[in-house]
């Protein structure tokens, strides 16, 4: 079978490819970089001909309120469009668990529209919603520097691998369409404070870490564990502190 991986020359996207390319199937990693362009649908139709599934991973390149909501928007009707006159049976998307209670992020918004819109598109579709990577961790903790000190919410973050994010959205690109959403995450449930303050303590930085609930998380007062699986999740084994030891160690 024919699948085309948007984004799939990215952290997720390449780990999909390698992953269904390993079980025999034909996959066409489809980024800029590769002549596909779902923003402005250049190489689009060619690229999802004879295509039975696609799987969408791209991220948009700016954080900003309005450069996301275009990307994503204009991505999300340029594949539907292309989709449908391609006879794809099966779009699977990967987005962000907890997105509709962080809207005062203008990203969250763009990717609640994102959704929106796989919904409406009218191809059979599985939306596969993720908690936060262990490979984004360091950036939450980066972000919460202010003088010196980090200042973090006590709110729960469950984090995930994303190598076993690539794994189950591979596996559900393989399932017959949800036509609705299933969550993902890693096995520990933990406050966000503790979990920045493993990852200053795995790669050897001292750094003081305040627990401070008004911190902000990427423009978003965390109102609850809003950045946790509800209801029936997949839950993956690999844990953070494992992780994070195997990774390779900075050079000073």
């Amino acid at each position: 079978m024919k699948i085309v991986v948007i984004g799939g020359t990215g952290l997720i996207g390449s780990q999909v490819v390698t992953i269904l390319k390993a079980a025999g199937h034909q996959v066409l990693a489809a980024s800029p970089n590769t002549g596909v362009n779902a923003v402005t649908g250049e190489g689009l139709a060619d690229a999802l001909r004879g295509a039975g599934v696609v799987i969408d991973v791209a991220n948009s390149p700016s954080f900003a309120d309005e450069a996301a909501m275009d990307f994503f928007v204009h991505a999300g009707r340029n594949l539907a469009e292309a989709e449908k006159n391609a006879g794809v049976s099966h779009h699977v998307a990967l987005s962000v668990v907890g997105t509709e209670l962080l809207l005062d992020s203008g990203y969250f918004r763009a990717k609640l529209a994102q959704e929106e819109l796989i919904a409406s598109a009218g191809v059979p579709w599985t939306l596969v919603r993720a908690t936060q990577f262990f490979e984004f961790v360091a950036a939450i903790a980066e972000a919460a520097i202010v003088d010196g000190v980090a200042r973090v919410t006590s709110a729960s973050i469950q984090p995930i691998a994303s190598a076993d994010v690539a794994a189950k959205v591979a596996e559900f690109a393989l399932a017959p369409p949800r036509n609705g959403m299933i969550e993902i995450a890693g096995p520990d449930r933990l406050p966000m404070a503790e979990l920045v303050k493993h990852h200053f303590d795995g790669i050897g930085e001292t750094r003081d870490v305040i627990t401070d609930d008004t911190a902000p998380y990427f423009g978003v007062v965390l109102g609850g564990p809003w950045l946790t699986p509800t209801g029936d999740a997949w839950l993956s084994q690999r844990r953070y502190g494992d992780w994070l030891a195997a990774q390779p160690k900075r050079v000073a």
